[in-house]
């Protein structure tokens, strides 16, 4: 199971910091990322991390302003994104892949959190 936490609502130019525990299944030698989601847009892809944490992406909507880590001892990632604008306001969830390329399609993650609120206002 993976569960999100962390969301919430800020203003333009705050920062917020999402978590995922991934707890009943070890997730070593799986990428893990984040992605959101929009009423109304596709799910999109936001930053994805390999094991240990060699390999890492991040979209292009949040490029610079993000930092994603993990602990693998904690089983946990956390997503870091600063400069918050009122087009990140999205569901975000966390995924997990069987392979461990940080891939940036979500339909190569089978497993998925139930996903965390994030609101923007400017």
């Amino acid at each position: 199971q993976l569960q999100a936490s962390g969301g919430g609502s800020v203003q333009t130019g705050g920062s917020l910091r999402l978590s995922c525990v991934f707890s009943g299944r070890g997730f070593s030698n799986n990428a893990v990322g984040w992605f959101r989601q929009s009423p109304g847009q596709e799910r999109e892809f936001v930053s994805a991390i390999s094991w240990p944490g060699r390999s890492i992406r991040y979209g292009d909507s949040v490029k610079g302003r993000a930092t994603i880590s993990r602990d693998n001892i904690k089983n946990t990632i956390s997503l870091e994104i600063n400069n918050l604008k009122p087009e990140d306001t999205a569901v975000y969830y966390c995924a997990a892949r069987l392979y461990n390329y940080p891939s940036e399609r979500p339909d190569e993650y089978i497993y998925w959190g139930q996903g965390t609120q994030v609101t923007v206002s400017s």
